[in-house]
């Protein structure tokens, strides 16, 4: 009691020291996050020649990139294509701003009907582009809030709108510019006539080489500061980025054998039948034995009774199209046989011969395809829906029936499929596996002469049947097939084998603690801040965050859950510091060409002779010879390219021979056996033409990465990705 009543009377001193602990920890915080204290860069993804690339404005691009590329592009993927849209953006912009170059309202209008004159929604009766209807197109996205519009095959808001007019408007600014540099990249004449002097001008040579390989990589000592002194005298060539060496033990969440045996004990309830106890339907339910499923009952019994992890496909394949595991038993079963069940590419499966029957082995068909919006590949100028589409194919099969020589014209009238209009809509001889399912099921499974409508996910298809050749069995199969997974025993497993791996490491080596458990170590060099992928377990972005966090040290490690299923154990082995590539790191590029360097003076040492047949005789090599040589393509015939030796070769008079000289792969000696000059042209105009074509065709791209390169640019995507 008394302790407490002595509390009781100094709490506000308590009070005090507790809100004075509180203010210094934030304080803390904050100087350690001094960005969020001075409102730095938190909320800047990029700032490139002091323009800043706003994070929400980024995200919101990158939210629109995701659609557009796609559920297969990665997070990543995603967001490096648009930092190089806005750096790129940046870039540009500052060389606009230097010289003045800007898009005016009425060149805007040009370029906005170029842009959408062919868009229905913008056009007049006659087809006209009407710039009244483009305005008010916009004027009801902005009303929308943020909702979005249709326009052609895309949806889109105000601010998707209001970017596209900024893109196309940068667009325009930087044709200026890129034309305005390939201006003034054209050859002149004199720089002509120097292109053609280095192609036409040659030299016939005699030489002797005596290869670096001659002498063994072991007598040639290459000490550390051999090395350093080399990344020293080529700094550009060894200049790294931060980077982190790790390695990882994986523990995969992988079916094991138990798993597989109850898995396919499971199946022997469609192999003899059973009474089921549906506890959705408080009702007992009687499974049909497999053998006893009639043909038309097979799409119900696969995908619902069976609940098959593959649907069934009613339809007939060639033995090619059957898994080559299995292939061959299951082309040699009679209707009514079963097989299985079997494992088969990650599933257990059972499976029951259905039919079986004789298919051309190719055809050759014409047809007609009309699109409608949201076909696959359907262009933005199509306008009809799918029952419009339906309707137009109905009708179109009409009039060739009534008259097939029609057929040719209609194909060039209406058939989208660029492919094959400059046929008349044919399609050559063909095996069934080329066309779309629908399509190949037609051709192949009627006969010549037929003609129907058929649909695809490219739209409604008015196929003839011209031919067909060859004849073979084909096979029609129902499969249950489900896949082997983990039973919930084994995925326990697997995490109480990654958390005893954890805890040994607490005290143990990390390779031996993995050899310990017969886990591989694998290591992973070199990632780099933004890097994504970890070879071996995928998109691993987590992984690199915390490799570069400012606390991690070397020798510190982690769990990681990772796609598919499990756990990676990583550890930090070496951090590697932005700047020169430390020796060892540098030692497996530097090695050979410090070796190179020290192998020349070991052979030049050995040779006192002045001529070429002198040397070769001394080193016991053979002399050889290269005719026609020129400085265009420096290569010496058995030597390869030696543009050393041959700029060499073209500062000597005939009749004269070189000293020793160092080249790629070898230290040579040339003398000049003939020089054959090249006769003057009287005009190097097609020349000059060709070298500035070449010039103009990669301004564009050299200029852009020149400007980039001197830009000042500081990347904070690591903070947020």
């Amino acid at each position: 009691m008394a302790v407490l009543n002595k509390i009781r009377q100094r709490s506000l001193f308590l009070i005090l020291i507790i809100a004075l602990a509180l203010f210094s920890f934030v304080l803390t915080d904050l100087f350690k996050n001094s960005d969020a204290l001075f409102g730095g860069a938190q909320d800047v993804v990029a700032t490139v020649n002091g323009q800043n690339i706003n994070r929400i404005e980024f995200m919101n691009r990158v939210e629109n990139m995701q659609r557009q590329m796609g559920p297969n592009a990665t997070s990543t993927q995603v967001m490096d294509r648009v930092y190089d849209q806005e750096v790129r953006r940046a870039v540009m912009k500052t060389q606009f701003e230097e010289l003045g170059l800007t898009v005016e309202k009425d060149q805007m209008k040009d370029l906005l009907e170029q842009s959408f004159s062919s868009y229905p929604e913008f056009q007049n009766e006659a087809g006209l582009f009407d710039e009244n209807k483009l305005t008010e197109f916009v004027a009801n996205l902005k009303s929308l809030n943020g909702e979005r519009a249709l326009l052609g095959n895309f949806q889109l808001n105000y601010n998707d709108w209001v970017n596209n007019e900024s893109s196309i408007a940068i667009g325009a600014q930087e044709r200026a510019y890129y034309n305005m540099v390939k201006a003034g990249v054209n050859a002149t004449l004199n720089e002509a006539e120097v292109d053609y002097m280095l192609e036409s001008a040659t030299r016939d040579l005699k030489f002797v080489q005596i290869p670096y390989t001659t002498i063994n990589d072991s007598l040639v000592e290459v000490t550390k500061s051999d090395i350093k002194a080399y990344i020293n005298e080529n700094k550009k060539k060894f200049e790294v980025e931060a980077s982190r060496d790790i390695v990882f033990v994986e523990f995969k969440e992988e079916p094991s054998l138990k798993d597989e045996e109850a898995l396919k004990a499971s199946f022997n309830k469609f192999i003899d039948g059973k009474l089921e106890y549906d506890k959705d339907n408080n009702d007992t339910i009687r499974i049909k034995a497999f053998s006893q499923v009639k043909a038309d009952e097979m799409t119900d019994y696969i995908n619902y009774t069976a609940e098959s992890d593959v649907s069934y496909t009613d339809t007939f394949v060639k033995k090619s199209q059957l898994s080559d595991a299995v292939a061959d038993t299951l082309f040699n079963l009679n209707v009514g046989d079963i097989y299985g069940p079997y494992k088969d590419n990650g599933m257990m499966k059972l499976t029951k011969m259905v039919a079986t029957t004789q298919i051309p082995d190719s055809a050759k068909v014409r047809h007609i395809l009309i699109p409608h919006i949201g076909a696959t590949r359907a262009a933005a100028d199509v306008t009809q829906t799918e029952a419009q589409a339906k309707e137009t194919a109905d009708s179109v099969l009409a009039v060739v029936r009534a008259d097939r020589s029609k057929f040719p014209e209609l194909v060039t009238a209406l058939s989208s499929d660029q492919g094959s209009v400059e046929n008349g809509g044919v399609y050559d001889f063909h095996p069934s596996t080329q066309m779309v399912k629908p399509f190949s099921d037609f051709e192949f499974q009627n006969n010549v002469g037929d003609i129907d409508v058929v649909q695809t996910q490219f739209g409604f298809h008015i196929i003839e049947i011209l031919d067909q050749k060859g004849s073979s069995k084909a096979v029609k199969v129902a499969t249950i097939a489900r896949t082997i997974e983990p039973s919930e025993e084994t995925i326990d497993e697997v995490f109480t084998n990654a958390s005893k791996f954890e805890l040994a490491i607490q005290d143990t080596d990390f390779q031996e603690a993995a050899d310990a458990r017969d886990l591989k170590v694998k290591p992973v060099n070199s990632i780099k801040i933004l890097d994504e992928n970890i070879p071996g377990i995928g998109s691993q972005r987590p992984i690199v965050r915390w490799a570069f966090e400012e606390g991690t040290k070397v020798g510190d490690y982690k769990r990681f859950t990772i796609p598919g299923g499990g756990y990676a154990v990583v550890q930090v082995t070496k951090i590697n510091k932005e700047g020169l590539m430390d020796p060892e790191n540098a030692s497996a590029s530097a090695l050979s060409e410090i070796r190179k360097e020290k192998k020349a003076q070991m052979i030049r040492e050995k040779i006192s002779a002045t001529t070429v047949e002198e040397v070769a005789k001394s080193q016991n090599r053979t002399t050889s010879t290269a005719a026609s040589v020129n400085m265009k393509n420096p290569t010496l015939s058995g030597a390869g390219l030696e543009p050393k030796v041959v700029g060499v070769a073209f500062g000597l008079n005939e009749g004269e021979t070189s000293g020793l000289i160092n080249g790629n792969r070898g230290v040579f000696m040339v003398e000049v056996t003939k020089v054959n000059e090249a006769t003057k042209l009287d005009n190097y105009q097609a020349i000059a033409n060709r070298l500035s074509t070449a010039r103009s065709n990669a301004a564009q791209t050299k200029v852009y990465n020149a400007l980039k390169e001197t830009a000042d640019i500081e990347d904070n995507r690591a903070k947020f990705y």
